[in-house]
């Protein structure tokens, strides 16, 4: 499945769970400040505009190919694309649902101009000074659930075995 269909799938499930909010308003909650999308992060990418991606300089270090002329046909196992980690994706889409500019934006660029990978990877570098930090939380609060669940995997008894073991 590639980026964009991931990415529409998540923003519909996204707003299948949302409730309707009192007033009309669409209010911060937690997810908003553990993915990184603040009112600083929304001010900065109302500021991008086509050439913003279209000017950007983004070339593959592995395969040293500029993204915007890229041949379709070239594929290799050096040229798989990197998919959005979950993180990425989870503030992708809600940057997406809380900024109709970046929306309407992705719109223009996207696949007529830009592959969807390679726009979100020129948005990553864009706001990186903005979300790393809570990129690097994210990892660590995954980190220590991953460690939280293997310690209580192994202190759970065994429910396997029937009855004592025989010698």
């Amino acid at each position: 499945m590639n980026i964009a269909s991931r990415i529409r799938r998540s923003f519909f499930r996204e707003e299948k769970r949302k409730l309707p909010s009192i007033n009309g308003s669409s209010s911060r909650n937690e997810d908003d400040d553990l993915l990184g999308v603040t009112v600083e992060l929304i001010d900065h990418v109302r500021s991008f505009t086509i050439d913003t991606f279209k000017n950007f300089s983004l070339y593959d270090e592995e395969a040293c190919v500029n993204p915007l002329e890229e041949d379709e046909e070239v594929s290799s196992s050096e040229n798989v694309k990197k998919d959005l980690s979950d993180w990425q994706e989870r503030h992708a889409v809600l940057v997406l649902s809380k900024s109709k500019e970046l929306s309407q934006l992705r719109f223009k660029l996207c696949p007529r101009l830009l592959k969807e990978d390679h726009f979100w990877k020129i948005y990553f570098k864009l706001v990186r000074n903005l979300v790393a930090k809570y990129e690097v939380q994210a990892i660590q609060q995954a980190i220590i659930k991953g460690v939280y669940e293997v310690e209580m995997s192994e202190t759970r008894p065994n429910l396997t075995s029937t009855g004592p073991a025989t010698p």
